[in-house]
């Protein structure tokens, strides 16, 4: 195990708008910078990281259906955008000294390699960073179900959701400041109190294989780090 860390192999779901910071959309290089800085340290720690990233900073695929765009074509942009948030954190990971491979679910072999389970375990053996692409390939499947499939793919210790809120309240702390924060709570509760963490078919993937998640606030600079060694910086859901 990585000196001082909880956990040895873990996958990271970034939503496209964390990459786009305070201006609401596309990347904010500030961002994504400190991003790469981050995770270069964690990696050179020893431990082994998956990222799947989202596309709504770019495009949103259930936005564009709800403007009349049929759903399945809409949510294929979405995946598109998505590898346009890939390439973006590759290039910020390299230069940051970090390897990294993208991996995306549709074939675009000029820029990425297709999503192979056993090419991106190896990968991860051997300190790379593997960044997945394209959600699950699928329409109807938001990045959420996607992490959730990758984690149990690839067999890794924790699912890391990041958000923008510092774990899972009982309810939305933006507009009740009563709101409780939960240091732990099960998949079940989750699923059963109908909390906004991830989508159904996520949890329900998660809770099904044992998969545990952190939900921490990304926007505090070394919060990965800190969760990745069991400090207390989120909701661990279980």
């Amino acid at each position: 195990m990585a000196d001082g860390y909880k956990y040895d192999r873990v996958l990271l779901k970034l939503s496209g708008e964390a990459l786009a910071g305070d201006q609401g959309y596309g990347i904010d290089p500030k961002v994504v910078d400190r991003l790469s800085e981050e995770i270069a340290e964690i990696v050179r720690d020893g431990v082994q990281l998956a990222v799947v990233v989202g596309g709504g900073n770019i495009f949103r695929g259930l936005a564009g259906s709800a403007e009349g765009m049929d759903r399945a074509q809409a949510d294929y942009i979405g995946m598109l955008a998505t590898v346009m948030n890939a390439l973006a954190l590759q290039d910020s990971f390299e230069r940051h000294g970090v390897f990294s491979r993208v991996q995306s679910a549709i074939n675009m072999q000029e820029v990425s390699e297709p999503y192979i389970r056993r090419r991106a375990l190896r990968h991860l053996e051997k300190g790379r960073v593997v960044i997945l692409a394209a959600g699950t390939g699928n329409p109807y499947f938001t990045t959420d179900t996607t992490a959730a499939l990758r984690a149990c793919e690839l067999d890794v210790d924790c699912l890391m959701k990041a958000t923008k809120v510092d774990g899972v309240y009982d309810s939305d702390p933006a507009k009740n400041p009563e709101a409780k924060r939960f240091d732990r709570i099960t998949y079940m509760d989750v699923l059963n109190r109908g909390l906004n963490v991830m989508d159904a078919t996520a949890t329900s993937l998660c809770m099904d294989n044992d998969v545990p998640m952190i939900v921490f606030d990304l926007t505090k600079q070394g919060n990965i780090q800190a969760a990745l060694k069991g400090a207390d910086v989120g909701t661990v859901v279980e």
